[in-house]
């Protein structure tokens, strides 16, 4: 098979939702279907033991949310098929929108309870913002939910996104019978008291005919008909260009924790869903047709096997070939760079791959050289663009609560704050660490990662802050009289910038008006 096959058959997507949508459960269940793994677990269960593939973390087990973002890969009717299970968790935002950089399309999984939620439109933002071709699978119709015009209606107006119903239901809840097959006109049935079966697909030629009543009686049938109509007048049919350019979204109705309506879903997708695309960087566009390698690093994540104090950085393929025990430049620093063991991921279990090609994503082995958004090429020198920190929202004291743990706690700091679920600044005037997250949960996460991986125990104090900004000037001079002024509230993060650390709204704009040449970040990226 020729690299351009291999491109062409590659499939890189982002599961988004608001958490309990069923994220997780629809991961698990496409790793079922694609024949990845031989039973799902459950998220949340007191009677099933197995916990999800992608929940693999101690505290994602114990809560039943995901904290971390997590990739699997599959192959599926002659596609490979990368799935990366992101955090619903608004407070794990950034993880998220990070991993929205490294994928080509997604998957959003809508609760047909609750509709839109308040995390899906910031989702969305992003997809929208990066003209992401977006899938909507409307989730959970075991239950009794809203109507399901209601629901389209609804993703229309609050998302702001046209929708191509491909699937359709019949019924809801305690009356849902299975969905009408709109693309290949065909019946999927819920089977028997259990409803986690599938029966064999009926195809229904015409549905005019009298072959439907037989299966859903004739109640069903008339509604059926009627709605199809009603779509058929109302709804574009699939513009498989319009997708994927992000301008409409195909609509599938199923349950995922029945196993329904899954199969209709990835056999869509894979034949619909683009292959990699192009990238920016700083000197122009790559291809992923281009021979030479490059790829770009979106997440870290210290000690995925606890036991072995391992720290992976996740690298998604952009262009060329990817081969083991090469050496590549990383652009950062101009450093060379030979992997012995890159792997491909099944969530925490791994692989050793020889090879790899555009749009995977691997797992590097990282003796701490990689930072996120870090540029790994075969010797060209540019950067990826589009992978910034975002300004912290919440800040904590860092507290040592066992002097004798010390180098155990910077360590840990160091390598947590390195995955870029929070970020670490050291304040000028007394060398006190503080760690700013998007959310409070996240320190929790760390807290008891912290102790876990690191047998460190700290406490995360009040403190009085606003913003912590990247701060600039063209003027080195003016710069430093700003630094020199502000001491007080002057802090720096890993890579010794300068942040600003404003306590209040109204101390940051007298800042900005006394010193009208320095300028002032919410992005790392400037």
């Amino acid at each position: 098979m020729t690299t351009q096959d291999e491109i062409n058959r590659r499939r890189t997507f982002a599961i988004i939702a608001h958490p309990d949508a069923g994220k997780t459960t629809l991961t698990e269940k496409l790793l079922l279907f694609g024949g990845a793994i031989q039973s799902a677990g459950a998220v949340k269960s007191n009677k099933i033991k197995k916990s999800t593939t992608s929940d693999f973390m101690e505290i994602e087990k114990q809560r039943g949310i995901s904290v971390s973002t997590s990739v699997m890969a599959f192959d599926y009717k002659n596609y490979k098929v990368n799935i990366l299970d992101t955090p619903g968790h608004e407070d794990f935002a950034e993880d998220t929108y990070r991993t929205l950089s490294a994928v080509d399309s997604v998957i959003m999984v809508i609760d047909c309870v609750k509709g839109v939620e308040p995390q899906t439109r910031k989702l969305l933002e992003v997809c929208r913002m990066r003209n992401t071709p977006v899938i909507v699978f409307i989730n959970k119709l075991d239950r009794e939910g809203q109507n399901p015009f209601d629901l389209l209606d609804e993703i229309e107006k609050e998302l702001k996104i046209k929708v191509c119903p491909l699937t359709w239901p019949i019924g809801i809840g305690k009356s849902f019978k299975g969905v009408y097959d709109l693309y290949n006109k065909s019946l999927n049935l819920f089977q028997g008291e259990s409803k986690t079966k599938v029966e064999d697909t009926i195809e229904i030629k015409d549905l005019h005919s009298g072959e439907i009543e037989k299966h859903i009686g004739q109640d069903f049938s008339e509604q059926l008909r009627a709605d199809v109509e009603l779509l058929d007048g109302v709804y574009d049919k699939l513009d498989k260009e319009k997708y994927l350019k992000g301008q409409i979204s195909p609509v599938f109705f199923g349950s995922a924790v029945n196993n329904f309506g899954i199969k209709e879903l990835l056999d869509c997708f894979v034949e619909v869903a683009p292959s990699p695309k192009e990238r920016e960087t700083d000197k122009g566009i790559v291809k992923p047709e281009d021979p030479k390698f490059s790829g770009f690093i979106f997440k870290i994540h210290a000690n995925l096997d606890p036991k072995h104090r391992d720290r992976i950085a996740f690298l998604r393929i952009c262009s060329g070939k990817f081969e083991r025990n090469k050496y590549y430049t990383l652009v950062r620093g101009k450093k060379e760079l030979r992997f012995s063991n890159p792997t491909a991921f099944m969530a925490q279990q791994k692989s050793i791959i020889d090879e790899a090609f555009p749009g995977d994503v691997i797992g590097l082995y990282d003796a701490g050289n990689f930072k996120i958004g870090d540029t790994l090429t075969e010797g060209a020198e540019f950067n990826f663009k589009g992978i910034p920190s975002f300004s912290p929202e919440l800040f904590r004291y860092v507290t040592n609560l066992d002097p004798m743990k010390t180098k155990q706690l910077q360590k840990g700091l160091e390598q947590l704050t390195d995955e870029g679920v929070a970020q670490l600044f050291t304040r000028k005037v007394d060398g006190r660490k503080i760690v700013g997250t998007v959310g409070a949960l996240q320190f929790e996460v760390i807290q008891h990662r912290l102790k876990a991986e690191y047998n460190a125990t700290a406490s995360f104090d009040q403190i009085n802050l606003y913003k912590a900004l990247w701060i600039s000037c063209p003027d080195k001079k003016k710069l430093e009289a700003f630094i020199q002024d502000r001491a007080a509230h002057i802090g720096i993060d890993k890579e010794e910038r300068p942040v600003f650390l404003a306590e209040s709204a109204w101390l940051l704009q007298m800042a900005q008006e006394k010193f009208p040449d320095i300028q002032f970040h919410v992005k790392s990226e400037f």
